[in-house]
């Protein structure tokens, strides 16, 4: 298991941290998923051999979030 942090741009509601992790949570390969509503960050435990961070970050992208920054 892979470990990567996602920096997102400012959450405003705490709905989006739910909706965030049901998509990654239903995500082939990964683990687990924690979205810190303060610091807007994602935490992901993933297989690798089942996603890459580059189809993580579009999920989150799709939903409308903007990723600043990931972090491994």
């Amino acid at each position: 298991m892979k470990k990567l942090v996602m920096q997102l741009e400012q959450l405003t509601c705490p709905t989006c941290v739910k909706k965030i992790e049901t998509v990654l949570e239903k995500t082939e390969g990964v683990e687990t998923s924690t979205v810190l509503f303060n610091s807007s960050k994602v935490k992901i435990s993933y297989n690798e051999e089942e996603v890459t961070p580059k189809e993580l970050n579009r999920k989150i992208m799709n939903l409308g979030y903007d990723v600043l920054s990931m972090k491994e």
